[in-house]
């Protein structure tokens, strides 16, 4: 029997990805398995450059849409999810694709998640309570400290996943980012990374012209339909937390729209800086 393949496209946001995991589908005659943490949830589509309508027509999609904002879901579901979904594309398969930019969604797949430890509730409402007394500085520098690798990808302006990884640095003794690396699980199947990049002058140009196109197909709207959820962790995403603070009367719109550009290529490299540590990535330049 042939040996079942699983090749992973991955990248920095605003690369290309979605094209050419559409066009080496179509060679291939397989269908994609999507690993952007943010495309899954429905009410996302504009402001997370979800595969349109006429693209998911040209190849089978999945994890796009299935989701709700409403939902919980983590990187620990997704292995599983994701696992039991090439299980049964193999079965008509020899070559799957997977395609994203989501770190931690990538690592669930190939190397696997330990369970991560309960979490004491004194400990939580400590944290919590330091960070409501001290604000984020504090708490940043303390998980700087216990986990570096993590501080170096985290949302720094996410306090509910900085504390999240504090929890479990205190509680386990051990770094937030050990969990995903740990152990590497032995998966059925090989793995074959992909890695995409542009020059930075082209990737930066590419990712401020898509935010402008976003603009024009909607994302204001999209983003206001949503702003009443705005507490809720898939809201805490680029694109949207910008826009919510025009709402909110704090930034002009013209300034919103520069922070969506800035913070995504500020993302972008964070991906590059995590990727870049992967010896097991072929690297392809666009």
């Amino acid at each position: 029997m042939k040996e079942k393949k699983l090749i992973i496209l991955l990248g920095p946001t605003g690369v290309g990805k979605t094209e050419l995991s559409l066009q080496m589908a179509e060679e291939l005659g397989t269908e994609i398995i999507s690993c952007d943490s943010r495309q899954m949830y429905r009410e996302m589509k504009i402001g997370t450059a979800a595969p349109t309508e006429e693209e998911l027509k040209r190849v089978p999609h999945h994890f796009i849409g299935h989701l709700s904002i409403h939902d919980y879901y983590s990187c620990g579901r997704f292995e599983i999810d994701a696992l039991a979904k090439c299980n049964e594309l193999f079965q008509s398969h020899d070559t799957v694709i997977m395609t994203g930019g989501s770190m931690l969604y990538i690592d669930a797949v190939c190397k696997g998640i330990d369970d991560i430890p309960n979490i004491d509730e004194e400990l939580r409402q400590s944290l919590l309570e330091r960070y409501q007394n001290e604000g984020i500085e504090n708490i940043r520098q303390e998980l700087k400290i216990l986990d570096p690798d993590y501080y170096k990808i985290v949302d720094l302006q996410n306090h509910k996943r900085i504390i999240h990884a504090l929890e479990v640095c205190i509680q386990s003794g051990k770094p937030y980012s050990s969990f995903r690396s740990e152990s590497v699980k032995k998966r059925p199947f090989t793995i074959e990374k992909i890695g995409l990049n542009r020059p930075r002058e082209v990737l930066y140009d590419r990712i401020n012209k898509r935010v402008d196109i976003m603009m024009e197909n909607g994302l204001l709207e999209e983003a206001k339909s949503l702003y009443p959820f705005k507490g809720l962790n898939a809201l805490n995403t680029v694109g949207y937390k910008e826009l919510f603070n025009y709402f909110d009367g704090i930034w002009t719109l013209d300034f919103a729209i520069q922070m969506i550009k800035q913070n995504s290529r500020r993302y972008a490299k964070k991906q590059l800086t995590w990727f870049n540590r992967d010896s097991e990535i072929t690297w392809r330049l666009l």
